[in-house]
């Protein structure tokens, strides 16, 4: 259950840690979906599904099903930041379900290989390719596009998903720095975030007086069957996507973790305006979605280009190296 952040990772790794991700993402999108449409606590959810996932780590811990260590002070201030982006990105994204349908929150999301790339270069990472530049436009010019034919559009919802798209962009960035130089594996990476999260969560939703009425009111839904079935696969998921999402991350990069996000929301969409309802079908949204998912899957080749591209150059510099 422990994998190290090295740049060993085999390919088979690699792929099962993107291909896990995506699934993963593709499912928590819908099942927290149909948990806020009946429970609109969105707080209380993710202080249960970060407990969970605290719990679940430490019993793996005591019981020796998994090799990650202990707290360690020093560590805890180095992912503090991380762990705040995190929940950050989790809550808002949370909150702007409750009032934006599942197809423009997913076109929304797939803004962040636009900031991401802005992020990396202020760090110096230079200019992106034309067709990545490109690409990336086509992605903001099809999320604006389906906004203006949103017949549903929720102006609360838009903001919480826009500020969703900030912070996964400094989460992900944060979470790959992290991984890199302190060589934790993505269990130990996951249960940081969890932990030092539940203070700031816990003080927040007593704060703002969610609590405690959000717990009886969870309470008194659960004797509902299939709202239970619901509110503890959403506690599982959560566990799932928090390890995968920080696995891919590790093994691969923020920028695979991205990519496989835009990718996957292309199965989101489709899905989206079937299920669940919310969508108010119209030419000029159908028009803009299928723009912003044909961005994302041109940004997505125009990155694998790029990258297949390095790896030919090193690979020719090395022969011409041992000539």
């Amino acid at each position: 259950m422990d994998t190290r952040g090295d740049a060993d990772a085999t390919p088979f790794l690699s792929i099962f840690a993107a291909f896990s991700y995506g699934i993963a993402s593709m499912s928590m999108v819908f099942i927290n979906k149909a948990v806020l449409m009946q429970y609109v606590h969105s707080m209380t959810l993710l202080v249960l599904q970060q407990l969970a996932t605290t719990l679940f780590i430490h019993f793996g811990r005591v019981t020796g099903y998994t090799k990650a260590r202990g707290v360690n002070l020093e560590t805890a201030k180095k992912l503090l930041l991380v762990s705040l982006f995190y929940n950050a990105n989790v809550a808002f994204a949370l909150a702007s379900l409750k009032g934006v349908n599942i197809p423009m929150y997913i076109a929304i999301k797939r803004l962040t290989p636009l900031t991401v790339l802005i992020a990396g270069f202020f760090r110096g990472k230079g200019t992106p390719t034309t067709q990545v530049t490109l690409s990336v436009l086509l992605i903001a010019a099809g999320c604006l596009i389906a906004a203006i034919g949103d017949f549903s559009f929720d102006l609360y919802g838009y903001s919480m998903a826009f500020t969703s798209v900030f912070f996964q962009t400094m989460y992900l960035v944060l979470v790959e720095r992290s991984g890199a130089e302190d060589g934790l594996s993505s269990v130990e990476i996951m249960f940081y975030n969890s932990f030092l999260s539940l203070p700031v969560l816990l003080f927040l939703i007593i704060a703002t007086g969610e609590f405690p009425n959000s717990l009886s009111l969870l309470i008194a839904k659960s004797n509902s069957l299939s709202f239970f079935v619901l509110v503890v696969l959403s506690l599982i998921m959560g566990i799932v996507l928090n390890f995968t999402m920080f696995l891919c991350t590790i093994v691969n990069s923020a920028l695979t973790t991205t990519i496989v996000g835009v990718l996957k929301g292309v199965g989101s969409t489709t899905l989206g305006f079937v299920l669940l309802g919310g969508v108010q079908v119209h030419a000029l949204n159908v028009t803009g979605l299928m723009i912003n998912t044909a961005g994302g899957v041109w940004y997505s080749y125009a990155k694998y280009q790029q990258k297949k591209g390095k790896q030919l150059k090193a690979m020719a510099d090395l022969e011409a190296h041992k000539r």
